[in-house]
C-alpha cells in the first residue's frame, strides 16, 4: 500500500483504531510521519466512483477554508487504491480530541452551528448541481416519513426477541419497557405523521455528522472526518439529527441552552429560516418515534457495538415528545 506513495517514508507500525462503526481505520506510522489510513467497508458507500466523489468534494472545501483532511495522493495522483476487491484511502494524522456536547461551553456550541452551517454552504459551492442523490448515499426526493403501522410490526418483532432472549439482562429488560413505551407514545401521536414532502431534497449535506466525527484541538475544531454519507439530503434536518447527538444527556435531555446558541448560528451561517428549522425538527423528532436501529443491531444482526448508546437515545424520544414545543423554540428562537 504504502509503495503507492512515494513521499510517505517506510513503514514503522500500524495500529488499528477501535473507533467506528462502519468501516476500519488504522494509524500507519512511518519514518517520515504518521497517517490515517482507511479501510472501506460499507458496501453502501464504498464504491470507487463514490469514495472519489467525497475526496474531491473535501478537497474542494479545504480551499474554502473548511477544516477536514483530504487524501493523499498516490505516485499517479489518484486517492483511491483498490486491493482484493476492497478500497484503501491514505490521509493525514491529525491529532485532535472528539467532544461529545457536554464538553462543550455555549461559545463552543455557537461555533460548532457555524462550522455546519459553513459546511452545507461550502457544498451547495463545490458539488455539481443535479448530482444527487442517485447512485450514492442521499435520500430520494419525497422521501416519505416512517409509517407507524410499519413500526408497530417492528416492535412486535424486537419485543419477542427482547423477551426470548437468554440469559435475560437489563439491557433487555430496558429494551422491552422502552418498546411497550414507544407503541404507546406511537399510537397516541400517529396523526402527527409529517406528510411526504412536495419537492425534493436540493442540499448537500455531509450525512453523518457527530462528535466521532469532529476532531477538536483545545476548543476549536481542527478537522471533519468520514465523508461517507455525503450526499443530497434537507439539510435543516442534518443539523437538528447532529445536535440530537451532541447535546443529548445520560438521561436523555437534551441541553437546550446550548441548542439554542447552536441553532442560531447555525441559521445565520447557513441562511436558513425558522420554518425551515421547525420543519425539520418535526421530521426528525418523528423519525426518532419510529427508529430503532440499535435494537435491530442487538437483535438481528448480534451486533452489540452501539448498546451503551441506547438508554440515552431511547429516553430522548420520550422526553423530546413530551417538550416537543420547548425543543422546537430552540431551534427557531
Amino acid at each position: 500500500m504504502l509503495r503507492r506513495y512515494p513521499h510517505a517514508g517506510e513503514p514503522l507500525t500500524c495500529e488499528p483504531l477501535d473507533q467506528g462503526l462502519l468501516n476500519h481505520g488504522y494509524r500507519v506510522s512511518t519514518t517520515r510521519g504518521s497517517y490515517f489510513l482507511k479501510h472501506h467497508l460499507d458496501d453502501s458507500t464504498g464504491d470507487r466512483a463514490t469514495i472519489v466523489r467525497q475526496h474531491r468534494a473535501t478537497q474542494r472545501l479545504q480551499s474554502l477554508g473548511v477544516p477536514v483532511a483530504p487524501p493523499i495522493k498516490d505516485a499517479e495522483g489518484g486517492t483511491v487504491t483498490e486491493i482484493g476487491g476492497r478500497c484503501y484511502a491514505l490521509h493525514p494524522w491529525v491529532d485532535g480530541l472528539h467532544r461529545a456536547g457536554a464538553q462543550l461551553t455555549v461559545a463552543q456550541s455557537v461555533r460548532l452551528g457555524a462550522l455546519l452551517g459553513a459546511v452545507h454552504t461550502g457544498l451547495e459551492q463545490v458539488m455539481e448541481a443535479g448530482a444527487g442523490a442517485a447512485g450514492g448515499a442521499g435520500r430520494p426526493a419525497g422521501h416519505a416519513s416512517p409509517d407507524p403501522a410499519d413500526t408497530f410490526a417492528v416492535i412486535d418483532e424486537l419485543l419477542a426477541a427482547a423477551r426470548g432472549r437468554r440469559p435475560r439482562d437489563s439491557f433487555d429488560e430496558l429494551a422491552e419497557h422502552r418498546l411497550l413505551e414507544r407503541r404507546t407514545l406511537l399510537d397516541q401521536h400517529a396523526d402527527r405523521r409529517p406528510p411526504t414532502p412536495g419537492v425534493p431534497a436540493t442540499g448537500w449535506v455531509h450525512g453523518d455528522f457527530h462528535p466521532l466525527n469532529v476532531l477538536y484541538r483545545g476548543a476549536d475544531p481542527v478537522a471533519i472526518l468520514d465523508w461517507d454519507r455525503l450526499g443530497v439530503q434537507p439539510r435543516a434536518e442534518e443539523a437538528v439529527r447532529a445536535a440530537a447527538i451532541f447535546f443529548v444527556q445520560p438521561a436523555g435531555e437534551l441541553e437546550l441552552a446550548k441548542v439554542r446558541a447552536y441553532a442560531r448560528a447555525y441559521r445565520r451561517a447557513a441562511g436558513a429560516g425558522a420554518a425551515e428549522l421547525a420543519a425539520a425538527v418535526h421530521r426528525v423528532w418523528w423519525e426518532r418515534l419510529n427508529d430503532f436501529w440499535i435494537l435491530r443491531w442487538r437483535y438481528c444482526l448480534n451486533d452489540r457495538r452501539a448498546d451503551p448508546q441506547f438508554p440515552a437515545v431511547s429516553a430522548l424520544a420520550v422526553w423530546w415528545t413530551r417538550e416537543y414545543d420547548a425543543v422546537c423554540e430552540a431551534f427557531t428562537g
